[in-house]
């Protein structure tokens, strides 16, 4: 299981089976989960006194143990639908940022165990992010992951199956999404919320103010800051890029301090293999290159960002036993 901030993900026999935004939505009267995921999300924004929505996690670790338990017995529940694991039986292996605390990890055992599992291990991100590129981590061979996803940006110089020095910034998608929330007010005076701004990210969300494939400007919609009407704007990939620049330029140092203290074997190793994105957040247009640029090493994408994580902890799972780097 893959517990994110923005979304999570389960795999069962090698196959994603849920894929859905880590998101409750909560009947406080009647003391109920009215939905979790996609059905949530919708919901967001859009609360009354009865019901309200609650992210249980911030920055890539528990912030809401309760409805974290929630959420993470509700996704066994939709897993298992169909399928023939058991909850008394169930085995897990949950991945974890690399700069969590003993509390923060303790949190999501607990929440793991109060939801039904009965044996649980732990990886860390950019280990599990490595597996699933395809990168074989137990080599004597150095390799440099970041993971961008939605709480927190994990930097990583993997080698012989251990982390040899990390990174971890808590600056990724909803780090973006909030500096567009706060460009549209101060430069279109338009406050919108940020499921709109995640879509602008999504659309014209860009690295670098220039861009070989432009996209086209993007229409965005939401309340005037003085007359209170609502309104709609065009936003152009240009602005975005401005607005996103200091929460780059603040991962782009990130990386550039954990190669400062990578051991010179694994940096020569680097230097030849490049640097890999996964998560969401390294599908910002241009963030390739300009981290290519950034550091003069060669910056590779994964081929599907969002999941490397996930499917690096499916194989984790599946080898539960051969990974001594798997945290009991």
């Amino acid at each position: 299981m893959d517990l994110g901030t923005a979304n999570s993900i389960v795999i069962y026999n090698d196959q994603v089976v849920i894929n859905e935004p880590s998101v409750v939505a909560y009947n406080k009267q009647a003391g109920k989960i009215e939905a979790i995921g996609e059905q949530a999300k919708l919901m967001e924004g859009k609360e009354n006194d009865t019901i309200k929505t609650v992210r249980p996690l911030k920055n890539g670790v528990i912030a809401d143990f309760e409805m974290a338990q929630h959420l993470i017995r509700e996704l066994i529940g939709m897993a298992n639908v169909g399928r023939s694991f058991l909850p008394p039986s169930l085995r897990m292996v949950i991945c974890i940022p690399s700069g969590i605390t003993n509390v923060e990890e303790r949190a999501v055992r607990e929440s793991a165990q109060q939801a039904g599992a009965k044996e649980i291990r732990m990886i860390h991100e950019p280990m599990a992010a490595a597996i699933g590129i395809g990168i074989d981590v137990l080599k004597p061979e150095g390799h440099m992951i970041v993971d961008i996803g939605g709480g927190t940006a994990e930097i990583a110089v993997i080698s012989l199956g251990g982390i040899v020095c990390n990174n971890s910034v808590r600056i990724a998608g909803d780090t973006f999404n909030d500096n567009i929330v706060e460009y549209m007010r101060t430069n279109h005076n338009m406050v919108i919320d940020s499921r709109t701004a995640e879509e602008v990210k999504i659309a014209v969300g860009s690295a670098m103010s220039e861009l070989e494939d432009e996209p086209e400007e993007y229409p965005t919609t939401g309340r005037d800051v003085v007359s209170g009407l609502p309104v709609q704007r065009n936003v152009t990939y240009k602005e975005i890029a401005f607005a996103l620049e200091g929460s780059i330029t603040r991962i782009e140092q990130a990386i550039l301090d954990t190669l400062s203290i990578t051991p010179p074997a694994l940096a020569a190793d680097i230097y030849r293999t490049g640097i890999y994105l996964a998560g969401g957040g390294s599908k910002l247009k241009g963030l390739d290159t300009r981290i290519a640029n950034k550091t003069h090493l060669q910056v590779h994408v994964a081929d599907d960002p969002l999941l490397a994580v996930a499917r690096g902890t499916g194989i984790a799972l599946k080898n539960f036993n051969k990974f001594s780097f798997l945290i009991r």
